[in-house]
């Protein structure tokens, strides 16, 4: 087992007490911030977190082998091994995780989405043409990790930076070329991913959300600025130019594309979007290609081109590129279809503000524009508890104004009162007369929508998406919008091949 010096992996800018001539020369033989993980050797980093304090399980983890303990705060009781106090912990660690792993992120090509809506689809469309391209890469994001084709469970949608190392010291080690992750704004504002070296930074757009932890709409955008700017800056940049933020977003430094419809370098022009996917020319540099997908929906168009330009600053081909693109199916949760032999579409969406939910309902009504059909958009939807409280009545008032009909239900209620959250989210609703129901149980409101739907109508189910759970006060439960819906569509008499 490699073991690194203690004064190798601080940096004495960042240190405020307690890296001495006597202890600066400890081996470490590996980072951890879980006391649960520790074994012989190891640093340990004592977040002084919202829900809970590292330095509680400092006595734990060096019971455990812990040879020091870093943290930004003193020690809640003497520990029998050096305390050394820094500025910013998760600062600290990512530099430390950085020189432990040899610096992987100047080996592997970084890209980094960032943004309220399209992260996933996004990376997940930019790590597709990456791998039809013949590259071996990683996907880290809301959905799911993926290390050169193991599939792995999300913890968060962007790793502690020490996760992240190791996943990207797996990855050279596999002989990885790429990864791409969704980049938060709660990881930005922490300094999950402070001094990472990133490729490639994208940017999707900015709208309201988040707000019970950055505060305001200025504090929001100034976190996400942080994947631009860095230190150290990307090489590129990828900024969504039809977006007020991303036309406000200036890099520092490096190439920078700016992409839209309706402007930008990288541009869709003459977008035609039906049931069957997405055609449309795109124009940059002076060339013309015609790209064709299978994603439905004009924000599709975006995500596509956020992700075309992301890769060409990867060197890929435009062949690649094209057909990366044409066999992109789909992402997990994000207007995904339910199909169970039914006259009328259901599709389950991860749309949880009130933009993602406006956005995803005026792709249904779109789509029966297109197709000319009669039907009707009916949409069901809940708000999150312990969230930002302010955007409840504004995802109401999304529902009610471009639905036909509305189910208001529960989504992860988590510590909160439902029929609380419900009242909130009523307050928008309301002001339109659109013609809902109330059920806060989600598996009835889901049975009831399908029940509601008649034939050519699309139906949505907002708000959860991929996710296959539901938290509730006092536990989590099982719950896949997509099997609740295909049970509710069994009883009502629909299956495979009716």
């Amino acid at each position: 087992m490699s073991a690194t010096r203690l004064k190798d992996l601080l940096d004495r800018r960042d240190v405020l007490s307690g890296l001495e001539k006597d202890t600066e020369e400890i081996e470490v033989t590996g980072l951890q911030y879980d006391n649960r993980k520790i074994t012989p050797g190891n640093l340990f980093w004592a977040f002084a977190g919202a829900v809970t304090d590292g330095r509680k399980y400092a006595q734990s983890a060096v019971e455990k082998g812990a040879v020091a303990v870093v943290s930004e705060l003193e020690p809640l009781e003497p520990v029998n091994v050096p305390w050394v106090q820094v500025e910013h912990a998760r600062n600290a660690l990512a530099k430390a995780a950085a020189v432990f792993h040899g610096h992987p992120d100047k080996s592997i090509a970084l890209t980094g989405v960032t943004g309220t809506n399209g992260k996933t689809t996004t990376t997940w469309i930019i790590d597709n043409i990456l791998r039809k391209a013949g590259r071996t890469t990683a996907l880290v994001g809301t959905v799911g990790y993926h290390v050169a084709g193991e599939a792995r469970k999300a913890v968060n949608t962007t790793p502690e930076s020490l996760d992240l190392f190791q996943i990207l010291d797996e990855l050279r080690a596999k002989g990885g070329t790429n990864l791409t992750m969704e980049v938060s704004s709660h990881a930005l504002a922490l300094g999950r991913v402070h001094g990472v070296h990133f490729h490639t930074a994208v940017f999707t757009n900015l709208t309201r959300d988040h707000l019970d932890f950055h505060k305001s709409m200025g504090e929001y955008f100034a976190a996400k600025q942080m994947l631009f700017t860095g230190p150290p800056s990307p090489a590129a940049s990828v900024i969504n130019d039809d977006d007020e933020y991303g036309k406000q977003l200036r890099p520092p430094s490096g190439e920078v594309i700016r992409y839209g419809i309706r402007s930008g370098d990288l541009r869709a022009h003459h977008v035609e979007a039906t049931f069957a996917g997405l055609r449309f020319e795109l124009r940059f540099g002076g060339e013309k290609h015609i790209v064709q997908s299978p994603l439905v929906g004009e924000i599709n168009v975006y995500n596509l081109l956020a992700a075309i330009g992301a890769v060409r600053t990867l060197g890929v081909s435009w062949q690649e590129v094209l057909e990366g693109v044409r066999s992109m199916a789909g992402v997990p949760g994000r207007f995904e279809r339910v199909e169970a032999g039914q006259p009328f579409l259901v599709a389950v969406d991860y749309a949880h503000t009130d933009d993602a939910l406006r956005n995803t309902i005026r792709v249904a009504r779109k789509l029966l524009t297109a197709s000319g059909k009669k039907g009707r958009v009916l949409t069901l939807f809940g708000c999150g508890g312990d969230r930002d409280r302010s955007k409840r009545p504004l995802m109401g008032m999304a529902a009610a104004e471009l639905s036909d009909f509305v189910a208001l239900t529960s989504d992860n209620p988590r510590s909160e009162d439902p029929l609380a959250i419900i009242n909130d989210a009523l307050v928008g609703l309301r002001r339109f007369d659109t013609n809902h129901i109330v059920e806060p149980d989600r598996a009835k409101a889901i049975e009831a929508i399908l029940n509601e739907a008649r034939p050519d109508d699309v139906v949505i189910l907002a708000g959860k998406g991929h996710e296959t759970y539901q938290v509730l006060k006092d536990r989590t439960i099982d719950f896949d919008d997509r099997e609740v819906a295909k049970k509710s569509l069994a009883k009502a008499g629909y299956g495979v091949g009716s």
